[in-house]
């Protein structure tokens, strides 16, 4: 880094950039001579700061004056040397305040301008380090001060577009036990009102069956800001769960999503495209792909407002499985407060859905509703204890013919879980799920625990 020395009415300007830049003397209009004020500063503290500064000790020269900040701050050259001095040592917070005094006496000294638009550029405020440098070169610098402030400013853009665009990663691996992979009924015998309540037993895949599982996930997502208000953004998750019996029931699946939001005041906008791609047993099983949207409103910052919904279409690979094909409105609202901790977090949903059968399928089409409320809450700094409750309602339209009635299904489920961030990035998860359907037909209900562990790796 090189620095260049302007003095002009006997004081030291100093400014320090990428290029050596020229004396103040050659500058039209870059600088003013500064008004050092009525506090009177020994020349000595001043010549022996410069000289520190001047041999690359820029540590001992903050401490030197930094001791004397309270005597003789006020005295332009006095805290100019200072912001320089606690610039150059690592301290850009103390130099703006030094700096900021220079300013309020000399707003035209272009010099102070520049450490300020690069203290504020090491703080990380880069709107303001692109304020300051606009006004440097406004002031008209010559040819080598104008390069140095290009170049600061090719980096602010060059910073602030990666602000704009953000990736984020994970990968995860889960270990868990399942009391029913397959949701079927525990009960193996029974009676089929079509054949005169003749009692059937079930075959034993049909039947709750208990399975030890693990299952690997990862997924990858991408963000881009245009600006304050327009963003899109776009990501996919890849996961496969394998069984260690019953491995029909193995499962994989490749979800990918596009969208685009819009901020304006209080409100958010979003609209977006999904598609989904689901295996079981190894073999490719059923697509799906359709269209999501909603609308958010932020009364604060701790409570918001949501309604959302989406449209979907399912259709299966098999052509003995494609009478179950289906298409999928959903429409719902939900509500969030954040308490007072600024990290406990309370939520409630509701939804309405209807699922309009595509062929023949036994039941027909399906018309329900949902609700699901719940929360989290930290223990320490680095757990956070979750839970929530959910109950499902849906009727079906065709009366089954074997059962000779409409099916009806009601659904509750509950989750307790934690995350641990035991290291940076990573994330240790215990959970346990219970989940019930009663129907009133016999082989539709069926209850299930399903107890995991898993481990994360953010990558962002």
């Amino acid at each position: 880094m090189h620095e260049a020395a302007y003095a002009r009415g006997g004081v030291v300007i100093r400014a320090f950039s990428a290029v050596p830049i020229p004396a103040t003397s050659e500058v039209q209009n870059a600088t003013n001579p500064m008004r050092v004020g009525s506090v009177e500063v020994p020349d000595h503290l001043l010549r022996e700061a410069e000289a520190l500064l001047n041999a690359g000790k820029a540590e001992e020269a903050y401490q030197l004056l930094e001791a004397k900040d309270f005597e003789y701050s006020g005295n332009s050259e006095f805290d100019y040397l200072l912001g320089v001095a606690a610039l150059d040592s690592g301290h850009p917070d103390k130099a703006t305040l030094a700096l900021e005094r220079v300013l309020a006496v000399d707003p035209n000294f272009a010099g102070a301008r520049l450490d300020m638009a690069r203290a504020y550029f090491h703080l990380g405020d880069l709107p303001r380090a692109k304020t300051e440098l606009e006004m440097v070169m406004k002031q008209e610098p010559p040819e080598a001060a104008r390069i140095t402030i290009e170049k600061y400013l090719a980096a602010i853009d060059s910073a602030e577009e990666a602000k704009r665009t953000r990736y984020s990663a994970y990968v995860e691996g889960t270990i868990g036990r399942d009391t029913n992979v397959n949701n079927s009924t525990s009960q193996s015998d029974v009676a089929i009102p079509a054949f005169g309540d003749l009692v059937f037993t079930l075959s034993p895949t049909s039947l709750k069956t208990p399975a030890t599982y693990y299952m690997g996930a990862t997924g990858w997502e991408v963000e881009h800001a245009f600006d304050d208000r327009w963003r899109v953004n776009g990501g996919l998750d890849l996961r496969q769960r394998n069984n260690n019996k019953m491995h029909t029931y193995d499962f994989g699946s490749l979800d990918a999503r596009a969208g685009a939001a819009y901020a304006t005041g209080n409100e958010v906008f979003r609209l977006g495209i999904t598609w989904g791609f689901y295996e079981q047993a190894h073999l490719k099983n059923r697509n799906s792909y359709g269209f999501t949207g909603g609308w958010q409103h932020n009364f604060d910052p701790k409570n918001q407002f949501s309604v959302f919904g989406q449209y979907g279409k399912n259709r299966y690979s098999d052509p003995t499985y494609r009478v179950n094909d289906f298409n999928q409105v959903v429409i719902g609202a939900g509500m969030l407060h954040i308490l007072d901790d600024g990290r406990s977090a309370l939520f409630v949903s509701i939804n309405g859905l209807k699922e309009g059968a595509v062929h023949d399928r036994a039941d027909g089409s399906k018309t329900g509703y949902g609700l699901r409320l719940g929360g989290q809450t930290p223990f320490g700094e680095a757990v956070e204890v979750f839970a929530s409750v959910g109950y499902q309602r849906g009727r079906y339209d065709k009366e089954n013919l074997a059962f000779l009635a409409k099916r009806d299904d009601k659904q509750s489920d509950a989750t307790l879980g934690a995350n641990w961030h035991f290291a940076q990035l990573w994330t240790f998860r215990p959970q346990v799920g219970y989940s019930r359907n009663r129907s009133n037909i016999a082989i539709y209900s069926f209850d299930r625990v399903d107890a995991s562990m898993t481990v994360r790796r953010d990558f962002k």
